[in-house]
């Protein structure tokens, strides 16, 4: 047995599993055995790459293989914006031609600066790397009002269809690139009314155009992308009032889609973040055939401290514990402090100083490598029950190994002990520590 425990003085160290007695507060394994792990990723974004382009060739390589090698974090998917998200250098899209609705000038030209040598190093590293994309903001010409970062889409025939063809040239665009797109999510967080690229969608307009437009015509141009709902952000009361939607009933939002089968024959999945962890059981529990995603891991301050980290650790548990395939870290890379070009300061896995070419790995670097680096594609989730089942989690890899996570978040030891699959241990965890145990 294998066990790696990261604590706030110490990461990634190997400790020896000896005799402490065992405890009446476990994580016993049900029997049962839920979905499936695809695995984990992160997004590709333009200031992560600038970040990164600062160090030597030999450094860059390092860095990289810390993220998608299989001795790191092994990541096997990736995010990719559909033009400028928010950790963009600039705001674009890939066709600001006003009234070009046959995209006739549709271009990927600005992603070969940054974006796809981005991910020809993932893939390097990992040649069957997997895809999902989203949009932040259509082309502001497609909009009212015609801005980046506010206003909605322009709901007639012709923009929206339009709008399926732009979708199409992308993936066609990426394709021919090397890059393969399986997962196209409509809108990156649909209620978020923000200074940075973002449309809002009401859950109507994600209906008929799912319903009306996108799924007939990727059906029509045997277009052979997954359809995904979301990113969805929501719905909670907040931000249905910041979408302008009176009623905050999850029903009202989701339900109005998923129910209509017409434009649900279409959707193969819902992707989840932010406060999406607030309703995703919701989902999960009513359509438990649909596949899940999370989407983007919650970027914190800036600052990359331990309780943020330690806060990560629990949400990637509470993903998977509610049915998540995937589970997707925002920011891999960042210059110190983190900040976007809109002022925002966010955590990163990794920062990169330009001027010192210091490469410091935060504490969530090591939360991501406490799942990914062990659990493998073709996982299956196991569930658990007793007192430690809301702080741990296990699964179980192809060739039949155990993974277990494990967190302590108090201020004293506790023993952990674990039962199931044939196999049973007991281990004290220090003070607020994460841990892998593989069997």
């Amino acid at each position: 047995m294998k066990w790696i425990e990261t604590t706030p003085n110490r990461c990634w160290q190997e400790k020896e599993v000896s005799e402490c007695g065992k405890s009446q507060h476990t994580l016993t394994l049900t029997g049962k055995e839920e979905q499936t792990v695809e695995g984990f990723g992160g997004c590709f974004n333009e200031l992560g790459y600038i970040a990164l382009s600062s160090l030597e060739p030999e450094r860059q390589a390092e860095v990289l293989d810390a993220l998608f090698g299989k001795d790191g974090c092994a990541f096997n998917w990736g995010r990719i914006p559909i033009g400028a998200d928010d950790y963009a250098d600039i705001w674009y899209s890939h066709d600001e031609n006003d009234g070009d609705y046959g995209m006739e000038k549709f271009s990927i030209e600005r992603d070969e600066k940054y974006l796809l040598p981005y991910i020809r190093e993932a893939q390097k590293r990992v040649p069957g790397m997997k895809f999902f994309a989203s949009p932040w903001s259509p082309p502001a010409w497609m909009k009212k009002p015609a801005v980046y970062n506010y206003g909605r889409l322009v709901r007639d025939e012709k923009t929206q269809l339009a709008y399926c063809e732009y979708f199409r040239k992308f993936l066609d665009a990426y394709e021919k690139e090397g890059v393969k797109v399986s997962r196209l999510c409509i809108q990156n967080e649909p209620f978020a009314d923000q200074k940075f690229p973002s449309c809002l969608w009401s859950s109507e307009e994600f209906r008929v155009f799912i319903r009306d437009y996108i799924g007939p015509y990727f059906e029509k141009e045997k277009v052979d992308t997954e359809i995904w709902l979301g990113t969805l952000n929501g719905p909670t009361e907040m931000e249905f009032t910041m979408a302008g939607i009176q009623n905050d009933l999850y029903s009202s939002y989701v339900d109005n889609i998923l129910f209509d089968d017409d434009a649900r024959k279409y959707i193969s999945g819902i992707g989840y973040q932010w406060n999406g962890q607030r309703v995703i059981h919701k989902t999960h529990e009513t359509f438990p055939e649909l596949g899940l995603m999370q989407t983007e891991n919650e970027c914190g301050d800036g600052s990359n401290n331990w309780t943020y980290a330690a806060y990560i650790f629990d949400l990637v548990r509470h993903y998977f514990q509610y049915g998540v395939s995937v589970y997707t870290y925002w920011n891999m890379i960042l210059q110190p402090g983190g900040a976007s070009t809109w002022g925002w300061r966010q955590n990163t896995m990794i920062t990169i100083d330009p001027e010192t070419k210091e490469v410091t790995y935060n504490p969530e670097f090591y939360v991501m490598k406490h799942y990914a680096h062990f659990i493998k594609e073709g996982a299956k989730v196991l569930e658990g029950s007793g007192h430690w089942n809301m702080s741990a989690m296990a699964f179980k890899n192809p060739d039949g190994e155990i993974i277990v996570t494990v967190q302590n978040t108090l201020d004293r030891a506790r023993v952990f002990t674990f039962e199931g699959e044939g196999k049973s241990f007991s281990a004290e965890l220090a003070p607020h520590s994460m841990n892998t145990f593989a069997l």
